[in-house]
């Protein structure tokens, strides 16, 4: 029986998971030497690339020292945190990786605390400490403190440290001494990290995530927790629900390398992807044909978040997407909630639309921007919190707030979350920054960002995560500005932006088509303000010095989708197509507007 580690990797956004799992690859020489790879090798759909994330877990398997090492490269946000709750059940062993300067952040606690609860192994990687300001021994100190406070056993307290710089491909077990190779850390994993256990008995192997080949169909994948499972083999398939099906294994593979090999048989201890089984979903459970026994579901914290998702009823609908029918969106809904747990599709009275619920602004936009690449066209509505009444009192969900700034601006920063009902819990000088901790409805954390990154020049550092259900807040003040609304269709002109530019700010350049009832830009009062943007300058055959000057406009102000879900109203939508993202009224004519306003106020 070969060794085998399962290891999980789990850090903050930005501390360097994906670049660690690249320098591991290339350790143990997956790469032939003339092999161009590039880097960031796990974050290969355009989406991770570009934002710098990890959304999706990935698996790879190393060669070292006749062990092979499984790795799990899981997300950093806790928007995802579907993805990490049911990839740890994968590991024996975690690997938690901290940024020497910024130590153990929000999200970073809330994986860790999911791996101790689940009693993994963890070996602690400091990493960046190359950087200016590092503070590898008090990054440290946090750590264990960190690990002290969610109820870590006495073995896990006694965790083994590695300090080195992924980036610079070196790994150490003292931060003084830098090596120039990363087997440090492998030796590290292979010494501490327990084996995977061979459990003897029937066939158990939970499904906890699933891959998808246009030529075989779905792909389920899974740790073998006890017992054999072989090709051909006739196995039962039992859902979440307990229900029993009769299926059959195809085919067979494990993984190596960045790839999958085929094989006839996977013992227990091993990750493996099995073919030929219908009907499955994330948390079921593969077991032996004549005896099958269930192994516990996944449980996934719930949903805080919902959004309405419907069909793109503006003028310009079908001009810019393929896929706009309400069927079409609502399958695509269905296929995505089979892998994404922790997402859930409800139908609402209207036919072509849908409540979509998720664990924050960050896993619904990522939906809505993977649905806009594949050429869907739809409309979203303002994200609302979801509320619960827990002995006969209204809840909703609290966050911690942690915010790093340059000193001089924290006390804008504590008057801006303090607006929203947040609450200061620490404050305390970090290097050359403050570090301020709150607790804040995560309805304040809604359009937040951009306000803070707005009054503090851009150097805010924000993180936060879901802490608990706790009793009402009261109200928040909303926008405070109203928007400039388009009066007609047509294409606009710089003339028109000219003349009303002391109006507000606009959202929408010269020489783009719109349409009635289309969201323009802010308005510099507090109601909103019904413009024509496509009128032209009249001509005559008089020429007068002055008044024929070039006109001068501001740049317009791009949103990306989540500043875009963190402005809107209650009366507003967000319409994505694959080649624009515009903000409207619902109602797009004003006569409309006034008459739903005024049934709203009687």
């Amino acid at each position: 029986m070969q060794k085998i580690r399962n290891i999980a990797i789990i850090a903050h956004v930005d501390h360097g998971k994906t670049t660690t799992v690249d320098k591991i690859l290339h350790a143990c020489s997956i790469f032939r030497d003339n092999e161009q790879s590039g880097d960031l090798i796990l974050d290969n759909n355009d989406l991770e690339r570009e934002r710098g994330i990890t959304i999706v877990s990935k698996n790879v398997s190393v060669k070292y020292k006749d062990v092979k090492i499984n790795i799990i490269d899981t997300p950093g946000h806790a928007d995802f945190g579907g993805e990490v709750e049911r990839v740890l059940k994968m590991a024996d062993g975690v690997l938690l990786l901290c940024d020497a300067f910024e130590g153990a952040m929000p999200q970073t606690r809330f994986v860790t605390q999911k791996a101790l609860a689940l009693g993994l192994k963890p070996i602690v990687v400091v990493n960046k400490v190359d950087k200016e300001n590092c503070r590898p021994e008090e990054v440290y100190e946090q750590i264990f403190e960190l690990f002290f406070n969610l109820e870590a056993t006495e073995e896990q307290l006694d965790f083994p440290v590695i300090y080195g710089s992924s980036k610079n491909g070196w790994m150490s077990t003292d931060y003084t001494k830098p090596t120039d190779n990363f087997f440090p850390l492998l030796d590290a994993i292979v010494e501490h990290i327990p084996a995977a256990p061979i459990n003897e008995g029937t066939l158990q192997m939970q499904i906890t995530s699933l891959d998808y080949s246009s030529f075989v169909g779905r792909i389920a994948i899974g740790r073998v927790h006890r017992g054999t499972i072989k090709e051909n083999q006739p196995v039962t398939l039992i859902k979440r629900d307990g229900k029993l099906v009769k299926s059959r294994v195809k085919e067979l593979y494990t993984f190596e390398g960045l790839g999958k090999v085929r094989t006839t048989e996977v013992s227990s201890g091993d990750i493996c992807a099995v073919v030929g089984i219908d009907g499955f979903d994330i948390g079921d459970t593969i077991a032996d044909f004549e005896a099958p026994e269930q192994l516990p579901v996944i449980s996934i914290d719930e949903p805080t978040m919902n959004m309405l998702f419907t069909i793109n009823n503006s003028p310009f609908f079908g001009k810019e997407g393929k896929l706009v029918t309400s069927q079409r969106i609502k399958d695509r809904l269905m296929k995505e909630m089979e892998k994404n747990l922790a997402l859930k599709v409800v139908e609402t009275e209207g036919a072509d639309s849908w409540l979509v619920y998720g664990r924050g602004i960050l896993h619904l936009s990522v939906l809505i921007e993977t649905m806009r690449r594949e050429g869907y066209e739809l409309q979203v509505g303002q994200p609302q919190v979801i509320v619960k009444e827990i002995d006969g009192k209204k809840h909703e969900p609290i966050e911690t707030l942690i915010v790093d700034v340059p000193g001089d601006v924290a006390g804008k920063v504590i008057e801006l979350v303090t607006q929203r009902k947040g609450e200061l819990l620490i404050m305390e000088p970090k290097g050359d920054l403050q570090h301020l901790e709150f607790e804040i409805p995560s309805r304040g954390i809604i359009g937040l960002r951009n306000n803070v990154l707005t009054a503090t020049a851009g150097e805010a550092i924000m993180a936060h995560r879901f802490k608990a259900y706790e009793p009402w807040k009261g109200a928040i003040p909303g926008r405070l500005n109203g928007v400039l609304i388009s009066m007609d269709k047509g294409t606009t002109t710089a003339y028109s932006i000219d003349k009303l530019q002391d109006r507000g700010r606009f959202f929408v350049d010269p020489g783009v088509d719109i349409y009635e009832g289309q969201i323009l830009g802010e308005h510099i009062r507090d109601n909103d303000l019904v413009i024509n943007v496509v009128k032209g300058k009249a001509l005559t055959n008089m020429r007068a010095s002055g008044s024929d000057d070039n006109v001068r406009i501001a740049p317009a102000i791009k949103f990306s989708l989540e500043e875009c879900m963190e402005y809107i109203q209650a009366d507003e939508y967000i319409e994505v197509t694959p080649a624009s993202i515009r903000l409207r009224k619902i109602y797009l004519t004003e006569n409309e507007r006034k008459v739903k306003g005024k049934a709203l106020q009687s």
